[in-house]
């Protein structure tokens, strides 16, 4: 019996251990569309956080610290944003890559900031997120007003004298890029033919596409996501129309290419230029390759979000929000992606746009030389 009693304080003394062990783990977040339309970007989130925390951890942890990784599913709604900031902020966690749709990241911002939570978003583009001089709030990625503006200089460009068009489905993102697309585009002399809006969730665009066809639309340029981007497309060639479609970086994800099939080839979208080259990303993108994973679009953006944080955090010898912020905006932070560096709103210094092109097979390459 005494043994019997000896054996269950060994194993309560173990759980106590490990509990104790468990609770000096630091818990942070990666937030955005888990599910939904936008899943495909969730899951490049989802991959680079979770490589990021593992290496950071091989590495020693934070301040002695291992790390935890809570993820976290918006749908890219506004609401459900909310509801899960509010969730992290009560939980203490100090640090969120989020999210992704920036009517998502906006709203969530706020109940960061009032939770001392904070927050670096590796794909959200409204330059709103970063103007209203929030002290929580920091991106990996560029804004609309700087790809919209890379957007119109190859249109004005390559299209000088063709018909344009511009659409965008209403959210926060993608009403935000075609209108800085257009007034790009209207400061360098050019007027669009049409400019027209849609429902994000449409499926069906035969009409917008039957304006497209009795305007002798040349280009159009799409404010919106990939899903409703490649049904355009579709739809335009369904009807005959050799249509160029061109939009932002949400058309980063192989899953157009699965909606389009070969139509797509010719596709035109802006994003940084890909980080999957770079040499700074070599060791990492072949860490992901061994595990099958292809780290396309916000992958490695998510993953930089996550050095960046945690590299600063080690300077400023705390985990706290605010300390960790100052940190960042003090230093010059090395990444997967490149040097970092912030402004005093939250923007990196360094920004650098380029068009891309869809092609037949479903892969998508730097357009050289493009004259942006």
């Amino acid at each position: 019996m005494k043994s019997l009693k000896l054996i269950g304080l060994a194993f309560g003394a173990s759980i106590a251990l490990s509990s104790a062990a468990f609770a000096q783990d630091v818990t942070i977040a990666v937030a955005g569309p888990m599910t939904g339309g936008e899943s495909a970007f969730g899951r490049q989130m989802k991959n680079g956080a979770e490589m990021a925390v593992a290496d950071i951890n091989a590495a020693g942890g934070v301040n002695g610290k291992k790390l935890a990784l809570s993820v976290e599913d918006d749908a890219c709604d506004p609401k459900q944003a909310r509801s899960i900031a509010e969730k992290i902020a009560g939980a203490k966690m100090p640090f969120v890559a989020g999210h992704y749709c920036s009517s998502s990241s906006i709203p969530a911002s706020e109940a960061y900031a009032d939770g001392n939570v904070l927050q670096i978003t590796p794909a959200s583009t409204n330059p709103l997120f970063t103007e209203r001089k929030l002290w929580n709030v920091a991106r990996v990625c560029g804004r609309d007003d700087q790809q919209g503006l890379i957007a119109a200089q190859y249109i004005a460009k390559n299209f000088k004298g063709k018909n344009i068009a511009i659409l965008n489905d209403k959210t926060t993102y993608g009403k935000g890029l075609a209108d800085e697309t257009k007034k790009a585009l209207n400061k360098a002399g050019i007027t669009e033919k049409m400019y027209e809006s849609y429902n994000k969730g449409d499926k069906d665009f035969n009409a917008i596409v039957s304006r497209l066809k009795r305007d002798n639309i040349d280009l159009v340029y799409v404010g919106g996501y990939h899903q409703e981007s490649g049904l355009i497309l579709r739809q335009m060639r369904d009807q005959g129309l050799k249509t160029v479609l061109m939009a932002g970086d949400a058309l980063a994800d192989k899953e157009y290419a699965s909606i389009t099939g070969p139509a797509g080839e010719g596709t035109l979208f802006t994003f940084g230029p890909d980080p999957r080259n770079k040499p700074t990303a070599k060791k990492i993108v072949d860490a992901f390759k061994a595990k099958n994973i292809d780290p396309e679009g916000y992958t490695l953006y998510t993953y930089a979000a996550m050095q960046v944080w945690s590299q600063a955090a080690k300077k400023a010898g705390t985990t706290d929000a605010k300390k960790v912020m100052e940190a960042m905006k003090a230093g010059k932070w090395d990444t997967v992606i490149g040097p970092i560096e912030y402004d005093a709103k939250g923007d990196i210094k360094q920004i650098d746009y380029v068009v891309y092109k869809w092609d037949a097979k479903g892969s998508y390459a730097e357009i050289k030389g493009n004259g942006t």
